[in-house]
């Protein structure tokens, strides 16, 4: 889906995707909008020199507006939850939003200021994320990286590629980015085997060992794979499975480990009609490997673009971790467990995937407000500045990633700049989490969840109630 711009309608069983310090300022998209081109081409002399206009017989004299990018103040005002509840009650009561759930909280302490049915469980759709990444920063070296590597095989024309759960390998050229920026790729990863290997290579085989169970989740649909939302989950996965790696959502391959190998043989001028699927001989000698983006860019970016595969790549990884299982349930439950042994309240809350993907997922708004909390909360408390890394890859409202086109007009257009949240949208299904900054110069977190309506019509009420919290200052 480009850019996540599918009519809504459209939607099946399936998903559309959707400061770095707690109280860091990123106005980007207001201060372009408000200060870029009016700025830029109002004045005359500007004019002029672009063959526009006379220039003024005087320049005024004006002094230039400075731009600061600071931290917000600990001790802005705090809104009241009286303010607050006058505020967003009636936006929360629409019928737009079917069942509707939602919590306001104060990074600084940690308490709730507004609140609907928070502990009620919702499906989430992709705000389901948050718990994966969160557990992943939790559990995981942030700086770590996924490795890929290729070993000699049982013959000596044979190599074997074993997935090291890299989804974001990619066949692009190097120098050319795909939807993963920095992403290793496969071009590097075959030449540094050639050189390794001078001989000729006949035969290449693929191990898929690193996870276990089933490679689809209970409620996800298969069609969701030729319909570019999800690829079947093996730890060798070129592209996160895209058919073309520049784009977010075109149809994904049914075969991922299968056609990394097949890729793999071309590039060393093997048959990829021999290519099988095989364990690596044991002790086998590494003839080459190549390393993922850092988990902390990895979590990122699979919030940034709502990025199912990688998402689920990351809840192995979390299993392995904590030795469980590296499957859907064992994944499922390592991610609850991390989260709890750090605090969170995860009472009432089924996860069956790690990308918020299946219509079977549960959690409440008060469990995604806690996370967007503690992220956002201040640096020397250790687990806020572990999720630190989570903020950077909110989108920014009417500037990226799934709400770029999002916070633009109309009654939510206030939060543009200003609201950073990930996004979640199935079928019947909105959710929104993240944090937004007041008029009075306080961040807030925020999760808003609604089941039940089309998304057509409960993503812009959910907007509507994030930009208020920006405009309302609720004392």
């Amino acid at each position: 889906m480009p850019r996540h711009n599918h009519p809504v309608a459209h939607i099946p069983l399936a998903q559309r995707r959707g400061v770095r310090g707690a109280l860091t300022v990123i106005l980007v998209v207001l201060l372009a909008a408000g200060l870029g081109t009016a700025g830029a081409l109002g004045g005359p002399s500007m004019l002029h020199r672009f063959g526009m206009g006379r220039p003024a017989s005087r320049a005024p004299d004006l002094t230039p507006p400075r731009l600061a990018i600071g931290p917000l103040s600990p001790d802005a005002p705090i809104p009241s939850a009286a303010g607050l509840s006058s505020a967003l009650g009636g936006l929360v009561a629409v019928p737009q939003l079917g069942t509707a759930t939602g919590v306001v909280l104060d990074p600084v302490s940690g308490r709730a200021l507004w609140s609907r049915n928070p502990a009620k469980a919702l499906v989430p759709g992709s705000t389901g994320k948050l718990l994966t990444a969160a557990a992943a920063l939790l559990a995981l070296d942030p700086a770590a990286r996924l490795t890929t590597r290729v070993v000699a095989g049982a013959a000596p024309d044979e190599v074997v590629i074993v997935g090291g759960g890299d989804p974001t390998l990619s066949t692009l050229p190097v120098g050319t980015d795909s939807v993963y920026p920095g992403a290793a790729k496969l071009d590097v990863l075959a030449a540094a085997v050639r050189t390794a290997h001078p001989g000729p290579i006949r035969s290449v085989g693929y191990d898929l060992g690193r996870y276990s169970g089933a490679v689809l989740a209970p409620g996800w649909q298969p069609a969701d794979v030729p319909g570019g939302y999800i690829a079947p989950i093996e730890p060798l996965t070129l592209d996160g499975g895209r058919s073309k790696p520049e784009e977010i959502d075109p149809p994904r391959s049914a075969t991922p480990g299968l056609d990394a190998a097949k890729a793999l043989a071309q590039r060393l001028g093997a048959d990829p009609a021999t290519v099988r699927e095989r364990g690596a001989p044991a002790g086998a000698a590494v003839l080459a490997e190549v390393r993922s983006p850092s988990i902390a860019d990895l979590v990122a970016n699979a919030l940034r673009i709502s990025d199912n595969v990688l998402a689920e790549a990351l809840a192995r990884e979390v299993a392995l971790a904590k030795g469980v299982e590296p499957s859907f349930a064992g994944a499922s439950r390592a991610v609850l467990a991390t989260l709890g042994g750090a605090g969170f309240d995860v009472s009432g809350v089924r996860m069956v995937d790690g990308s918020g993907l299946s219509t079977e997922d549960e959690v409440s708004a008060a469990l995604l407000g806690q996370i967007m909390a503690a992220a956002a909360g201040p640096g020397n408390q250790p687990r806020s500045a572990r999720l630190r890394p989570l903020l950077d890859g909110l989108p920014v409202a009417g500037g990226d990633g799934t709400l770029d086109d999002r916070f633009v007009t109309g009654s939510s257009a206030p939060g543009r700049g200003y609201v950073r949240a990930k996004t979640g949208t199935l079928t019947g299904v909105s959710s929104l989490a993240g944090t937004v900054i007041d008029v009075d110069g306080r961040l807030l977190a925020f999760a808003l969840m609604s089941n039940g309506t089309s998304p057509a019509d409960s993503r812009p009420q959910l907007d509507a109630i994030a930009a208020a919290l920006r405009t309302c200052g609720c004392r």
